[in-house]
């Protein structure tokens, strides 16, 4: 299975650089912008399916990208971004305020177990994400599908992919609406791209990455 991870577009909080989890906000301007930049960029693709996180963000996107196919989106709630818990909504500058030890420690080797306050732990959203994944490997194990899901779902499925420790996740980087593709092969994962952004250079909508 070739598999097509999408983050989804811009939201007003990512515009505003506010912490997201499970608040179910729409696409902003420019991110249903970035959407249409990203279903074109994948029309000629042979998508079999297109699977979504249940959250709005995610959900318009994956329907952007599966309307030139003629496919329905299918819901995977394993894709959901992390529960942030206390942290959903916050500024940088709130969170440091209210939980202020608990980001110090989020920045070491604890970042993979340590759990959000009121919130998932990496290591659940790696549970989730698993199970959703090999119901997807399960159903198509001969296709390509795209699957639109969030900044900690997808850094989590990478490093699954990768055999890195998910305390290392920050080595990586995805972009509003960039691209990550994986192969599988039975046991053998190999990683073909990562954060490609081509589309949104092309579509004049490349700046500074918003989280």
């Amino acid at each position: 299975m070739r598999l097509i991870l999408a983050r989804h577009g811009e939201t007003a909080g990512n515009r505003e650089r506010l912490a997201l989890g499970r608040l179910d906000v729409p696409l902003n301007d420019t991110g249903c912008l970035q959407a249409r930049a990203l279903a074109a960029s994948l029309q000629r693709a042979p998508l079999a399916a297109v699977y979504s996180s249940p959250l709005r963000r995610a959900l318009e996107t994956a329907e952007a990208i599966a309307a030139p196919h003629s496919l329905e989106v299918c819901i995977e709630e394993g894709l959901a971004e992390m529960d942030i818990g206390e942290m959903d909504g916050h500024s940088i500058e709130e969170m440091q305020k209210l939980h202020g030890d608990f980001l110090r420690r989020w920045f070491t080797s604890e970042a993979a177990t340590l759990r959000m306050p009121g919130g998932e732990c990496l290591e659940d959203v790696r549970q989730r994400c698993c199970e959703s994944l090999a119901r997807i490997l399960e159903r198509h194990p001969e296709d390509t599908v795209c699957a639109v899901s969030h900044n900690f779902t997808i850094h989590v499925l990478l490093c699954h992919a990768l055999g890195l420790p998910l305390s290392e996740f920050r080595r990586l980087r995805h972009d509003l609406a960039a691209v990550s593709v994986l192969d599988y092969r039975g046991e053998h994962v190999a990683l073909v791209r990562l954060n490609d952004t081509c589309h949104l250079d092309e579509a004049g909508l490349s700046e500074r990455p918003l989280y």
